[in-house]
Parts: structure tokens; C-alpha cells; sequence
């Protein structure tokens, strides 16, 4: 029942068609990842590079690839999953009596990690020059890990049941690092920023270990956004099928003992080294920063170690599938989260963070007409409130009963519910001088920004034009309009000029240029960007390019804009300014050159035929 180890799960997934071998010499150093992303575009298998140049390990990549191969993966398990979720298990109980409790039997048993004396894990020993030196985009500033499992212990109460298993990038090589340190990035809101600051408070460095590979399961449990007192080692149990055996290591910390790599260390107290430039989850490069230093002190593989790896980059990638999965699992304790609140959708197209959509309801007046956003500000506060709910940048929210049947998925049908109704003057709410993304760079600085709230309720308000009107008139910088979706334009500015945390001049300008009653306030949402378009191409381009490239504060003004008692509001069109600023991130391009070498692969006779 379920796979123990990497060895297993490859196994099963060559013997039923469902993994490809790659048998020609590739080179981690942009050309796996590049094959990887494509594979991966085209739903395609999970790949082994069985001769990666300059290592002696092989590497596996689009392990969750299809959402079909990631349900695959845990078929033996997933309705467990799904009825723990279902019955709304508090953490105490789910650690302390969940068998009793819900009749899971065996299920209960498989939270308890086993300690065994030894394992395969910890049979061979490296360092890191030699481990896989992958490098995903050109401008990444060495290797990193991309799938790791940074495990941690609470300093004052060691123990599994304290423990954190995050997913933190490291970085390998490159940099200031010396030969047996690593970067650690871990963003804000982290389970470990908490053992870190403990370990801090008390002058001391906080025991780290980075796994790599192993049963599939620790990879799931590492993202899982679980309850505060359920750990993540007891959840991989739970996935997995069967409880978890673990090794001590010389730090003092558990490993699972089928890991297929284990970066045994600590992080340095007090001590930071600048981490990246590295390819993020929202489409560029997040930049260089001081993060803490883990030094290593061993580096322990199983015999025949794989060494699994993934790209991240613009969405749709592979961590998309992580995010569905685990949406598909946990969908249902939902409104148990927050009272009233049906359905959330963290939008991977636009970076996941950047936007947040939700389904609410309005309960606090029934008998009152047209009353206004009430019970939802209620529930969108308090999912502003809900671990990485909390990162969220713009959190839109609807009424359930004014639009019932409406998809939360269908992105497009739920902007229109939520254009047609909401009252620019009215339902607005930001919050400024607040956290947001590490890897957003759209704020005032690193993890500071704003977050603004649209509440939409009641009967539709307006039409939303499917057209656009002949003669539209601009002003003077401003062209090439393009309907994006029913009620909202893009336009295409001059170059972003400004400084940051200020309302560019030109943006102020557009908007005083016209009156609530012209022609252009049939649109209730204006988008200014550099490409027309690129950004009106499709649905996912001007998510990524409106939600990733703009501060609600500084970037969001409207047409007969006002403040009354502290709150803004506009009596016209709403426009985002959604222009490249000069303090943003770059966004992430291929390799030219690298591109043309798999295109060669890939030709008819070519070791990649019909993969690429």
C-alpha cells in the first residue's frame, strides 16, 4: 500500500507506461530543465536522465507532471485523505484519537513515524559539488535544489511532533558560499521562521536537514497547507500508506529512511549571505537578497540514489499540479474555515499569491434590498487571515446567492459576475503598509506592499460591452485598445517613468482626462500595460501580466476618484496600471541557444522524438 521510496514508485511507473528513459548524456546546466518544461507542456511522462553530464547520479523530473499520474500516485490513499478532510479532524484529534474518532483503522496508525536504527539512506556519503548541479533559467545565480524537504525541530521542545517540513529552495553552488554551505530562501509565513527565531532568541543555530527524493508522499506533505499542530512527517505517513521509518542523524534530527538524499547541517546563527537570482513561481526572477546559511556537515545517499527535480517558472509548471491536488483534497473543509464562505481559488495563472478569488454569502440583512458588501467583508477578513490565504494581494469576493451555480474556476464567468455588480465608489478596501510574496516585487519593498479587497453584491448594476466602441478617444501616450473581456480594456502606455510607492504622473493624467459620463466608464476596468497584445492574447496573459505587475496602493487608481472619511472610491472606470517598473523583477526567457540543442532532440530519429 502506497510506495516507500523513489526506487518503487519509478518502478511501477516505468512498468505501466508512464515514465520515459532518457539514455543520452543531457547537461543540468539549462538543457534538463528546458526538456523538462516541455515535456511537461505537453502532458507528457515522467523522465529519467539516466547520464547527466558532470554527475554520476541520475535525475528525475515531471514526477507530477499530469494531475491524472499525481492521483495515480497516491490511488491507495487519497479517499482516507479525502473523509479525514471531510469529517473537519481537529489537529489534537487527528494526532491523539483520530482511529476511534473516525473508525480509520490502520489509516490512524500510519501518522506515527517509526525510528529505526538504520536505513538505506544512510549507507553512502557525498558533498555537494558532486550532487546534481542544476541551473533551470540563464540568469539563475547557480544550483539549486527545487524540490527539497527541509526538515526542523522546535528548539525548546524537540521532537516529530514540533517538527516542519517545508519546501525552502537551497541553493548549491555559485555565490559567496563556501564549500559546505548552502543557501536557504524561506518566504515569509513559513512554518520554520518559527524555529528559527527560537533558535535565535537563544544565540544558537538551528539544526537543519534538506531531503531529496524518497516516497512521493514527503514531496506532497512538504507543500500541504496542514493545521498548526499537525506535523508534516505524520501527514507523509497518512499519504503514503504506511508509517514512515526514520533515522537519526548526526545533528540530532529524524530523516526518513528511505530518502534517497539527506544535507545534514545547521543554519548559522545570526549569519546571511546574498541567495539567487533564481526563477520563480510568478514568472521572473526574484532577485538577489540576504537569506540565512546552512552549513553542511554530511551528505548521506541511499544506494542508487535519484535525484528528482522540477522547474519552476511562469505557471502552468509542475507545482500547478501540487496546487490542484491538494485543492481536490481539502476543498471540502472549506466552509468550515471560514463560516460562510463556500469556495477560495488562489489562481495559479496569475502566481498563485497575486490573486485570490472567493465565494461568499450575505446573511446579516435578508430582508434589506441592496444593502451592500457586509457579511462578505466579514469572511474576507477573515480569510486575510488564514496562513498563506494571508499572502494574497487582491482578494475578490461575490455573493453566492446573487449568481448560484457559478464556478469558482471558470475565472473569466466570475470576473463578469463580479464587474457587472460591484460599485467602484463603494466597494473598494485596502490594506497598505502590509505583507506580501517574498518573490512579489510589485510592492513598496521586499515583502511589503497592499492588499485591496473588491466585494461585489447585489443585482447587476451595469452591461459589460463585448465590443469596443468606434473613435474611442485617448489621451495623448496612450493607443492600441483591445477588448481583453467583456467590460474591461487594455491599453498600451508609454515606458513606466516613476518613482516607487507613487502613482505614476502619466496614470494620474489618464484618469483626470476624462469624466464619470464618458463613453470609456461603459468599461468598469481599465488595464495599462506595455503590450496590448500580448496581454489581451488570452485569459491566463492578462491575469499574469494585471496581477503580478502592480501594487494595489500604489497602482490601482479610477476615473472621478475621491476619498470621503478615509476611504477611496471612483466614480468612473477603475484602471490598474500593470506596466514593468523599474524596480520590478525581469521576467524569465529561454536560452536561445539552449532551445535550438533540444530542438535537435527532438527531430524525427532523435532520442527525444515525440516527447518534445
Amino acid at each position: 500500500m502506497g510506495y516507500r521510496n523513489l526506487h518503487d514508485t519509478v518502478a511501477d511507473l516505468a512498468r505501466t507506461g508512464q515514465l520515459q528513459k532518457v539514455d543520452v548524456e543531457i547537461d543540468p546546466f539549462l538543457e534538463i530543465g528546458a526538456i523538462q518544461r516541455r515535456v511537461y507542456a505537453r502532458g507528457g511522462p515522467a523522465l529519467l536522465f539516466t547520464r547527466v553530464k558532470g554527475c554520476t547520479f541520475p535525475m528525475l523530473g515531471n514526477l507530477f507532471g499530469t494531475l491524472e499520474r499525481a492521483r495515480y500516485l497516491f490511488r491507495d490513499t487519497l479517499p482516507a485523505i479525502e473523509r479525514l478532510v471531510a469529517l473537519k479532524v481537529e489537529p489534537g484529534a487527528a494526532r491523539h484519537a483520530i482511529g476511534a474518532a473516525l473508525g480509520l483503522g490502520r489509516h490512524a496508525w500510519h501518522l506515527l513515524p517509526k525510528v529505526v536504527r538504520n536505513g538505506p539512506l544512510l549507507q553512502h556519503a557525498t558533498d555537494l559539488a558532486r550532487l546534481p548541479q542544476l541551473v533551470s533559467w540563464p540568469g539563475d545565480g547557480g544550483a539549486f535544489i527545487t524540490l527539497p524537504q527541509v526538515y526542523s525541530e522546535s528548539p525548546g521542545k524537540p521532537g516529530w511532533r514540533r517538527s516542519n517540513l517545508g519546501m525552502y529552495r537551497v541553493q548549491i553552488s555559485g555565490g559567496a558560499y563556501a564549500r559546505d554551505e548552502a543557501g536557504l530562501h524561506y518566504q515569509i509565513h513559513r512554518g520554520i521562521g518559527v524555529h528559527h527565531a527560537s533558535a535565535l532568541a537563544e544565540g544558537q543555530g538551528l539544526p537543519v536537514n534538506v531531503l531529496v527524493g524518497g516516497p512521493p508522499s514527503m514531496a506532497l506533505a512538504a507543500v500541504m497547507p496542514l493545521p498548526e499542530g499537525m506535523p508534516e512527517l505524520a501527514f507523509a505517513g497518512l499519504l503514503g500508506g504506511h508509517r514512515l521509518p526514520v533515522v537519526k542523524t548526526p545533528n540530532g534530527l529524524l530523516a526518513p529512511a528511505e530518502a534517497d538524499f539527506c544535507l545534514v547541517g545547521q543554519i548559522l546563527a545570526g549569519e546571511t549571505r546574498p541567495e539567487g537570482p533564481f526563477g520563480d513561481h510568478l514568472g521572473y526572477y526574484s532577485l538577489a537578497h540576504d537569506f540565512p546559511v546552512m552549513k553542511v556537515s554530511h551528505i548521506f545517499h541511499r544506494p542508487g540514489a535519484i535525484w528528482p527535480f522540477t522547474t519552476v517558472g511562469r505557471p502552468p509548471q509542475e507545482d500547478t499540479t501540487f496546487g490542484a491536488l491538494i485543492h481536490e483534497m481539502t476543498g471540502a473543509a472549506i466552509p468550515d474555515l471560514v463560516p460562510g464562505v463556500r469556495a477560495v481559488h488562489a489562481v495559479d495563472a496569475a502566481g498563485v499569491h497575486p490573486l485570490l478569488l472567493a465565494i461568499g454569502s450575505e446573511r446579516y440583512r435578508p430582508y434589506a434590498e441592496d444593502s451592500g458588501p457586509q457579511e462578505l467583508l466579514t469572511q474576507a477578513n477573515a480569510l486575510l487571515g488564514q496562513g498563506q490565504l494571508s499572502l494574497a494581494k487582491y482578494l475578490l469576493i461575490v455573493n453566492e446567492s446573487d449568481q448560484p451555480g457559478l464556478d469558482i474556476h471558470d475565472i473569466g464567468e466570475f470576473l463578469k459576475a463580479l464587474l457587472s455588480r460591484i460599485d467602484w465608489r463603494r466597494d473598494l478596501h485596502f490594506q497598505t503598509c502590509t505583507t506580501i510574496d517574498t518573490l512579489d516585487y510589485s510592492g513598496s519593498a521586499l515583502n511589503s506592499g497592499s492588499k485591496v479587497v473588491m466585494a461585489a453584491t447585489g443585482p447587476p448594476v451595469r452591461p459589460l460591452p463585448a465590443e469596443l466602441p468606434g473613435g474611442l478617444r485617448l489621451p495623448a501616450g496612450f493607443s492600441s485598445p483591445r477588448l481583453a473581456l467583456p467590460g474591461v480594456i487594455v491599453l498600451q502606455g508609454e515606458p513606466w517613468q516613476g518613482t516607487r510607492g507613487i502613482p505614476a504622473a502619466d496614470l494620474l493624467a489618464f484618469c483626470r482626462a476624462y469624466v464619470p459620463n464618458d463613453e470609456i466608464n461603459a468599461f468598469p476596468l481599465i488595464v495599462i500595460v506595455d503590450d496590448t497584445e500580448f496581454s489581451a492574447r488570452n485569459l491566463d496573459n492578462l491575469l499574469w501580466v494585471t496581477f503580478t505587475r502592480s501594487d494595489p496602493a500604489t497602482d490601482i487608481e479610477g476615473i472621478g476618484a475621491f476619498t470621503h472619511a478615509k476611504h477611496w472610491g471612483c466614480r468612473g472606470s477603475l484602471v490598474i496600471d500593470a506596466r514593468c517598473k523599474g524596480f520590478h523583477a525581469p521576467p524569465l526567457e529561454d536560452d536561445l541557444a539552449v532551445e535550438r540543442r533540444v530542438d535537435q532532440l527532438g527531430v524525427a530519429g532523435g532520442p527525444l522524438h515525440g516527447l518534445i
